[in-house]
């Protein structure tokens, strides 16, 4: 079973393929006597594409954790995320028929391209054609020069300059709460992920809140995060 995450919003169907790639940024170059020779560099960033069927009537499959969702809605969500010009957390959880989550993908990623797919032959259900690019965060950083002196044998003293960098890591100042309210979209694993760091946490929660269907939780439902 997969779960498709966009921003907190699960798609209600799963898409069938999911498309990963990791992009190098390696180079070759050409050295006298040596011959070609690669030059390894950093990973670049990973583009991800799917195909999600949007549907407008709710089919046994599909999955609405806060109650059914026409198309319009995750259609309005995805045009909020393509004009926010913000990053946001894109989730695959794959979980077996028994619940044990096998592993996940947890990504913070733009949304590039999407492209709106109508056709007679999928009656009023929508399929949207989604691309999403991995998003670093980069910041400006501080250098400081400190000078330092050293004595020498003549008694007279030297100079050095040592260049310090520094790097502002946003803080937050924020406890973690106490309890959660479910929003809509949301479910169980994601709070866990969010909260936890761990969203195969989900089974504490349940059994912390009494939970007997972890898929079953409803939008205004108060969960105890300890």
């Amino acid at each position: 079973m997969y779960n498709f995450f966009m921003d907190g919003v699960q798609f209600p169907v799963a898409p069938s393929e999911l498309s990963t790639k990791i992009n190098g940024r390696n180079e070759t170059t050409v050295l006298m006597n040596e011959g070609e020779v690669n030059i390894i560099k950093k990973t670049g960033l990973t583009d991800i594409e799917f195909e999600v069927l949007l549907p407008n009537v709710k089919y046994p499959f599909s999955v609405y954790p806060s109650g059914f969702q026409p198309a319009t809605f995750y259609l309005d969500k995805l045009k909020k995320l393509k004009n926010s010009d913000q990053p946001f957390k894109f989730i695959v959880n794959r979980m077996m028929p028994n619940g044990n989550l096998l592993f996940d993908t947890n990504m913070i990623v733009t949304l590039e391209d999407y492209e709106i797919l109508e056709s007679a032959e999928n009656g009023f259900d929508v399929n949207v054609r989604i691309q999403l690019k991995q998003y670093r965060d980069y910041g400006n950083k501080k250098i400081n020069l400190k000078a330092a002196t050293k004595a020498n044998s003549t008694s007279s003293s030297k100079t050095a300059t040592k260049a310090v960098v520094e790097q502002k890591r946003p803080t937050t100042g924020k406890e973690t709460p106490k309890t959660h309210t479910v929003k809509s979209g949301e479910t169980l694993w994601a709070i866990a992920k969010k909260y936890l760091g761990d969203g195969s946490k989900y089974t504490e929660l349940a059994k912390i809140n009494n939970i007997s269907n972890p898929n079953t939780i409803k939008a205004g439902q108060v969960i105890k995060l300890g």
